[in-house]
């Protein structure tokens, strides 16, 4: 009897070390070192289903690239104005960290509150094909549950939104 309730109390520690491990940054992931624009791409999405990528077709070896696809967020503007409006829209979002910002690109990182998972989003505008290219991952696990592609879609209909009356 003496061995359910510590399985018991063990069960129930479980969820505080998980939230304890996240605030520590054991749960972040690493960094990826291979983001940015190369020859007119974003880094290709994960071969796992965690990432959202508008370029997912552009890499016929991945598995799951119907599943990544994600339309491009259309221009509101010129590509630098629609730019800063993304960067705006983002970093209202919960968890947002801006790392990186050039005229034509940004990326952002955003973290979970409670565990501190981390997804890295790039945004860059395309001026060959006029829309902002957008890739989106999470660093850590084989499923993000549709969250990256979630915020990309909360960007997009922020973005798409009439300017709100003075």
């Amino acid at each position: 009897m003496r061995w359910l309730s510590a399985l018991g109390l063990g069960l129930l520690a479980l969820p505080v070390l998980a939230v304890v491990a996240g605030q520590v940054g054991l749960l972040a992931g690493r960094a990826p070192t291979d983001l940015g624009v190369r020859d007119g791409r974003l880094k290709a999405p994960s071969h796992t289903p965690n990432s959202v990528s508008s370029q997912a077709l552009l890499w016929p070896g991945l598995p799951h690239r119907e599943l990544a696809t994600i339309a491009p967020l259309p221009l509101v503007g010129d590509g630098p104005q629609t730019l800063a409006r993304v960067r705006s829209i983002a970093l209202a979002l919960p968890g947002a960290a801006l790392v990186a910002e050039r005229p034509d690109y940004l990326y952002l990182q955003f973290r979970t509150r409670w565990l501190g998972f981390v997804d890295d989003a790039e945004f860059w505008f395309d001026p060959a094909a006029q829309v902002i290219q957008v890739r989106s991952a999470s660093r850590l696990g084989q499923r993000d549950f549709g969250v990256n592609r979630a915020r990309i879609e909360a960007v997009r209909a922020q973005l798409n939104a009439p300017p709100a009356p003075r």
